[in-house]
């Protein structure tokens, strides 16, 4: 099986990726093309994991790079796009660039070169703020910030080339993903990098939000396990904990394994403009299980363990004195 993972430099990417290698996949990734070889934390694999894995430096918003990087592929895990939704507040074009264009590119090549199975990878923001919990596919969508149009039009997109093309798809649409390698703009890593530092006082947005977390290596399982499925095609699917936590109770959570001692302020460059906040997550994992074999295995307190341990490794690839976006 051949398999090729756009994005795979970046957070969930570069797991997917490792775990496609380990597993036995010949795997092909595709990276953003820089003029300095930076292959994003493709580079930080195990040399033994990079040795296996075929590199593509393209840019999803080129059709031609990316029709290229499909030839002669089986698979396509498509996770490659901007995800921080700050930035989308003041660059929107980039975001329809990169996620709708980007993902209609896979889809298109995809179409032409006959490949068996494309996952696109959605996000638990297309929901907006519940409007009924547990959240299941069958929610209603709502754009509550640049990002998540461009995700909610990506996902369509992907529906009309199932339905309209018969192309093999299914809309992957993980909740919260936390761990190892995630960016200092998600609010775990924010936590985490301001305590490691020694800061007392730790800088967040809005306290009050919930979030349903998931441990990378189950979102990570999830793609594979849906991936394996023939009853998955053409259908959209939750991965998420279905568990929640609000950000003030996480905070304290990770605060109490660090250091008990610091305290919480609300900063106000990190509030999002009050309709675009979601305020709720809260998701269903019924369909995954009923359709795969796949299970969560961490609990939030293990998969925060394992979070911390990296940091402390690799605090020196953080800028935890700035405000990420």
């Amino acid at each position: 099986m051949r398999v090729l993972v756009t994005g795979a430099d970046g957070f969930i990417g570069s797991h997917l990726t490792e775990e496609l290698v380990k597993k036995g996949y010949d795997t092909k990734a595709f990276v953003c093309y820089n003029s300095f070889n930076n292959w994003g934390w493709v580079d930080y694999l195990d040399k033994e994991v990079r040795s296996q894995i075929d590199i593509f430096p393209g840019d999803i918003r080129d059709p031609n790079g990316v029709k290229e990087a499909m030839k002669g592929v089986d698979q396509v895990f498509h996770l490659a796009a901007l995800i921080a939704i700050p930035f989308s507040y003041y660059s929107p074009d980039s975001y329809v660039d990169t996620n709708i264009k980007g993902t209609l590119n896979v889809l298109q090549a995809a179409r032409e070169l006959g490949i068996n199975r494309v996952l696109v990878t959605s996000t638990s923001e297309v929901y907006g703020t519940a409007k009924y919990v547990p959240i299941d596919e069958k929610h209603p969508f709502q754009g509550q910030s640049p990002y998540s149009a461009t995700k909610i039009g990506a996902d369509r997109l992907a529906e009309s080339f199932y339905r309209s093309f018969n192309l093999p798809v299914t809309i992957v649409r993980p909740f919260n993903t936390y761990g190892p390698r995630q960016s200092a703009r998600a609010v775990i890593p924010t936590i985490i990098t301001q305590l490691l530092s020694g800061y007392k006082t730790i800088k967040l947005g809005s306290l009050t939000p919930t979030r349903d977390f998931t441990y990378v290596k189950d979102t990570v399982n999830g793609f594979i396990e849906i991936s394996r499925s023939s009853d998955t095609v053409g259908e959209e699917i939750n991965i998420a904990s279905q568990t929640e936590i609000s950000i003030g109770e996480l905070a304290r959570e990770i605060i109490d394994q660090i250091n008990p001692k610091a305290s919480i302020v609300c900063e106000e460059q990190r509030l999002r403009p009050e309709k675009s906040e979601v305020n709720r997550l809260y998701g269903s994992n019924e369909k995954i299980k009923t359709l795969t074999a796949w299970k969560p295995r961490y609990s939030l307190r293990e998969g925060l363990n394992q979070t911390i341990e990296f940091f402390t490794s690799n605090l020196d690839k953080y800028k935890c004195d700035i405000y990420n976006i």
